[in-house]
């Protein structure tokens, strides 16, 4: 097992530098300034090259990305053109909070779509897997940004329920696990777990009606073994499939979704990532995609670590 952990970490550095040159480039070859975010608009030619000298910008794009790579390496992403801030804490905070959404839709959608799946699998063709199906498919169709204007338009505008914005009182991007701020939790993490619950159900009710048609199933209960007995070797060999698919739509969840975090100004990494955007900062459009990519590399080696632990046919291949 270890030798197994050591090969996957090894395929990982070079996965790494990949995504920091990719990241690296894609800002790069956008058309724009960048330092037009914090130019006044009759700047002299001597002022913008001082700044463009400061960011580095006036270097070939070689020794810029050796030097950024570097930097990045030892902790430090940069300083903000728009604010001035190191891109790191700004980047750290907002991811904070995007974990916090992902864990919580993770949790609502994981569950649903586990049991949903289940449920769909055990009794396929009949009226309670199309229903399982249903949910289904209307959770990976229905556009996730549309249903977060509708949740917001019925629980916040019409029941004031729940608040539609923020993820605090007072529009504080603080977090504290109290009943004040996870009410700003529920609207976003339940629309944030519609697509991942709607893949999970059609991928476990897939895996669990293949592995109840096999003839090993039919052999454990023709020994009479119980029917709570057959459940365990389905979920056991299911596991594998299962996790990796959970672990690919974990990572998109930690990627942030842009769309989401706007519609419910939620202070994560996708409405950070969208102001960088608007605003040409590239030191905080890399730093952010960068970390976020990070993100779902060592995710998906986590979820190689796991299968390989749940299923050693993994490890020995």
């Amino acid at each position: 097992m270890l030798a197994y952990i050591a090969r996957r970490i090894v395929y990982v550095i070079p996965i790494v530098i990949s995504v920091a040159l990719v990241c690296f480039l894609l800002v790069h070859i956008t058309p724009g300034d960048p330092l037009v975010a914090v130019l006044p608009a009759d700047a002299s030619q001597e002022l913008a090259a001082q700044l463009r000298a400061a960011y580095g910008f006036d270097r070939p794009l070689p020794v810029q990305f050796g030097l950024w790579l570097l930097r990045a390496l030892h902790g430090d992403l940069g300083n903000s053109i728009a604010t001035g801030r190191p891109v790191l804490a700004e980047v750290m905070r907002a991811v904070g909070n995007t974990v916090t959404l992902a864990i919580a839709a993770a949790i609502i959608g994981f569950t649903m779509g586990i049991l949903l799946g289940l449920i769909a699998g055990y009794f396929r063709e009949t009226w309670i897997d199309k229903l399982a199906t249903s949910f289904a498919i209307a959770g990976v169709s229905v556009p996730h940004y549309w249903l977060g204007m509708v949740l917001v338009i019925i629980f916040s505008v019409e029941l004031n329920w729940l608040p539609a914005v923020g993820a605090g009182p007072g529009g504080s991007a603080a977090w504290a696990w109290d009943w004040d701020h996870l009410k700003y939790l529920v609207l976003p993490a339940i629309t944030t777990s519609v697509i991942p619950m709607g893949i999970v159900t059609r991928t476990v009710r897939a895996l669990t009606g293949d592995i109840l048609s096999q003839d090993f199933v039919e052999a454990l209960r023709a020994k009479g073994l119980h029917e709570t007995g057959v459940f365990r070797h389905v979920i056991k060999n299911a596991a594998p499939t299962a996790l990796a698919v959970m672990g690919l739509q974990l990572g998109y969840m930690l990627g942030g979704s842009i769309l989401i975090e706007t519609v419910f100004s939620w202070p994560g990494s996708g409405f950070l990532l969208n102001s960088a955007i608007f605003q040409r900062d590239l030191p905080l459009l890399q730093g952010t995609i960068l970390v976020l990519a990070l993100f779902f590399v060592f995710l998906n080696l986590l979820v190689d670590i796991a299968q390989a632990a749940i299923d050693p046919r993994i490890k020995r291949g």
